[in-house]
């Protein structure tokens, strides 16, 4: 009976010890005095610190063993096309690939059909939105009434002018944000646009021909962007 009493006396102590929440020992703070130092570094930064510094030591002398172990003799292509600037900084020569006047033509021509693209997308979510909108104030219902005489008609003009008209709908806050998203996609189909014909100008002034800036009091139209013309060349 002794032996029993003391195992279900153990086995409540270690329920009861289980069961109560154990101290959270808090770390303290930096004190009053060295607040001009910052932050008290804990336990647990200087773990951090620690392993972020050995990962840095390990892969620093992995990348020493691999330079003592290379071979001077080697040869790779990249030792054509790079070099080694100041500072010891590795680049490549001459800004890396060359692209010849056809490619950047090319390239140009891609990123202004993106570019329209995308306007062409905006647009039409706008007139999408533009077409989905409820009209913002309330209409007023038409209703004709027949009379056989003019007494009726002064009395039917009487009870119509004590109706009061209805109000205005209120605006809800579904249509403001409708709203908002139309303004928003408007002004960036108008710039993707904008951006659009700037890039095609500037791919037509690369172009061959001579060419000149018109200046303001030739422009038929003023306008904020710069027009040039073209000077008319025979064609063989």
């Amino acid at each position: 009976m002794k032996s029993g009493l003391l195992w279900s006396s153990t086995m409540s102590a270690t329920a009861m010890k289980k069961a109560v929440s154990a101290r959270a020992h808090k770390e303290r703070s930096q004190p009053a005095h060295r607040t001009r130092l910052g932050l008290l570094e804990k336990h647990k930064d200087y773990v951090q610190r620690a392993k972020d510094f050995h990962n840095k030591e390990d892969r620093i002398r992995k990348l020493r063993e691999k330079a003592a172990a290379r071979n001077p003799d080697e040869f790779y292509y990249k030792m054509i096309s790079s070099q080694t600037g100041k500072g010891g900084v590795h680049r490549q020569k001459n800004g890396g690939k060359q692209y010849t006047e056809e490619e950047l033509l090319l390239m140009k021509t891609q990123d202004i059909g993106y570019l329209m693209n995308k306007a062409q997308i905006e647009q039409r979510k706008v007139e999408k939105l533009r077409a989905s909108h409820l009209p913002m104030s309330g209409t007023m219902n038409k209703h004709v009434f027949f009379v056989d005489d003019m007494e009726e008609a002064v009395d039917v003009e009487k009870k119509l002018a004590g109706i009061r008209p209805p109000e205005p709908l209120q605006v809800p806050r579904v249509r403001k944000k409708l709203q908002r998203e139309l303004q928003e996609r408007s002004e960036r189909a108008e710039k993707l646009r904008d951006l659009a014909a700037t890039m095609t100008l500037k791919k037509q002034l690369s172009g061959k021909g001579r060419k000149r800036k018109l200046r303001p009091e030739e422009l038929t139209t003023p306008s904020d962007q710069p027009v040039y013309k073209w000077r008319t060349e025979r064609k063989r």
